[in-house]
C-alpha cells in the first residue's frame, strides 16, 4: 500500500470488519474443553494466554471472547490491526520476524486484567503447525497458562497460503476442542525452553486433531455428533 493511499486504510479496514462481522455471526460454534469450565473464561476469575494456530484466526470473532492478540508489523499489519479493532479484538504490535522482542516485552508486561492473550504460534510466516518459543516465553514469565485451543471447521474454503488459512462456509459449524491449562515454570534455561516448546506443540497438535476428527463425524452423521473423548488428564498434564 502507497502513502498515497495509506488514508484510506480505516475506511476499508472498517468495511471488511463489518463483512467479516456478518459473515462470521452466521457460524455456529461447539465448544468442549478438558477441564470442564466454559471456555473462553471470564478474564476477571480467570486469565489465560489462548494459543491456536495461524489458519484458525477468524475463530475468536464467533465466540467473542475478550482478548488482545499480537499481530505482526509488516507491511499489511497495520490493515489487520485495524480490522481487529474494528472487531472488538485488542492487538499487540510485533512478531517473531519484526519487532518481535519488543512484542513479546508488551505481552508479559501487560497487566489489563480485563482481556486475554491470543497467539497463534506459527505466525505470521509459519512453517504451518510449528510452534514458535514466544507463547512459552511470554507464559514462563507472565505466570498465565496456556490454553491450547484446537479448531476445525465442518465446512471451509482453504486459501493456497503458508497456513492454508481457513475460511469458513457462511451458517457452516466451527468446533472447538479446548485442553487443560499449561502451566509453565519460571527462569527456563536452553533446555528447558525446547522440552516446554515441544509439550505445548503437542498439547495443541492433539486439541487440533480431535477438532478436526469432531468436524468429520459431524460432516458426515450430522450435527447430533458427539464431542470427542479426552486422553487422560495424566497425560495432558505430564511435564518434565
Amino acid at each position: 500500500m502507497t502513502r498515497r493511499t495509506r488514508w484510506l486504510v480505516p475506511f476499508i479496514a472498517a468495511a471488511v470488519a463489518l463483512v467479516i462481522r456478518l459473515w462470521m455471526s452466521t457460524m455456529r460454534v461447539r465448544i468442549v474443553t478438558a477441564d470442564g469450565r466454559q471456555h473462553p473464561a471470564d478474564p476477571k476469575k480467570n486469565r489465560y494466554i489462548y494459543a491456536f494456530w495461524h489458519e484458525g484466526l477468524l475463530a475468536p470473532i464467533a465466540t467473542k471472547p475478550k482478548i488482545r492478540v499480537l499481530i505482526s508489523q509488516h507491511t499489511d499489519g497495520e490493515f489487520i490491526a485495524q480490522i481487529c479493532q474494528h472487531l472488538g479484538i485488542g492487538v499487540v504490535r510485533g512478531s517473531t520476524a519484526r519487532g518481535g522482542c519488543q512484542a513479546l516485552l508488551n505481552m508479559i508486561r501487560d497487566q489489563d486484567q480485563t482481556t486475554h492473550l491470543g497467539i497463534t504460534p506459527d505466525g505470521p510466516r509459519g512453517p504451518r503447525r510449528e510452534l514458535k518459543p514466544g507463547v512459552v516465553m511470554i507464559a514462563s514469565q507472565s505466570g498465565l497458562a496456556i490454553v491450547p485451543a484446537g479448531i476445525g471447521f465442518v465446512r471451509a474454503w482453504r486459501f493456497a497460503s503458508w497456513d492454508r488459512f481457513a475460511l469458513p462456509c457462511p451458517a457452516s459449524i466451527m468446533v472447538g476442542v479446548v485442553g487443560e491449562p499449561i502451566f509453565v515454570p519460571r527462569d527456563l534455561d536452553r533446555g528447558a525452553l525446547k522440552h516446554w516448546v515441544e509439550h505445548v506443540e503437542n498439547e495443541l497438535l492433539a486439541m487440533t486433531q480431535l477438532a478436526e476428527n469432531w468436524a468429520a463425524e459431524i460432516r458426515q452423521r450430522g450435527s447430533k455428533a458427539p464431542p470427542p473423548a479426552f486422553p487422560q488428564p495424566a497425560l495432558l498434564r505430564q511435564s518434565a
